[in-house]
């Protein structure tokens, strides 16, 4: 069973960690992964960035352009998580555009994903048609979940048919903005987690954009099976490193 499913089967509402490989510096990635393993998240979503990043918000902007400077490129991640399974047993997602997956390869890609013990793949300008039409074999081929977005205004069709074709999480956008921290919920987003929740969907949805500590944590999985944090996250390492990553993760009782 893919890692992904097994941890969705666990008894307990997830915590999933966003960065971006490559920040602070090129080769903090394993760190980073090393650490959130040891500091009890659930799911790591490693970024790969992208130059042209169209859902991001200007902290994950901001790491991606500079994970670029470093010198961070699709190889260099994989030569970087060539030996991630020795020491690393939570699920690894990679999230990023599509335009490096086709660059590389659809199947290339996917291939090596298997190789190096990658569990899904979240890319969230990558159509669902085009997705099942012509990608969805060799995702599965390849043993890969594919993770789909919806958002507050994603039509309930839309929504059952990226039900239908997907077999592990849904990731909930809390809103129609691009990626960053908040505050807090209001009755919009609330009445939105609630509608998704009573949809009754197959797949367990995990709930992003807008969570950066334990207030929002606990709003967003109140009614969803785990909440993803990242800009809150790369904010702190940017601050602090990536040595007390455990400091940060403490206030979030999973």
């Amino acid at each position: 069973m893919n890692k992904i499913n097994k941890k969705l089967q666990e008894n307990k509402k997830l915590l999933s960690i966003y960065f971006t490989a490559g920040y602070p510096t090129l080769n903090d990635t394993v760190t980073i992964i090393q650490n959130l393993e040891k500091s009890g998240v659930d799911m790591i979503e490693i970024g790969l960035p992208f130059s042209d990043p169209l859902a991001d918000g200007p902290t994950i902007q901001a790491s991606s352009t500079q994970a670029l400077k470093n010198g961070m490129t699709t190889e260099v991640l994989f030569n970087q998580l060539k030996n991630i399974r020795k020491t690393v047993s939570i699920p690894l997602i990679i999230m990023g555009y599509f335009n490096p997956v086709l660059q590389y390869g659809v199947e290339a890609f996917c291939k090596k994903c298997q190789e190096i013990g990658i569990d899904g793949l979240i890319i969230p300008d990558l159509p669902v048609d085009v997705y099942n039409e012509q990608y969805k074999a060799t995702f599965e081929k390849y043993g890969l979940i594919n993770v789909f977005l919806i958002t507050p205004q994603t039509s309930v069709e839309r929504i059952n048919f990226i039900d239908s074709i997907s077999n592990g999480f849904i990731y909930m956008v809390s809103s129609a903005s691009v990626t960053g921290s908040q505050s807090g919920f209001g009755d919009e987003q609330t009445a939105y987690f609630k509608r998704i929740a009573n949809m009754d969907l197959k797949n367990p949805q995990v709930i992003g954009f807008g969570i950066s500590d334990n207030k929002t944590f606990t709003q967003a999985t109140q009614y969803a099976k785990g909440a993803i944090i990242g800009s809150a996250f790369i904010t702190y390492i940017t601050k602090n490193g990536i040595n007390t990553i455990s400091t940060f993760l403490k206030e979030f009782n999973t």
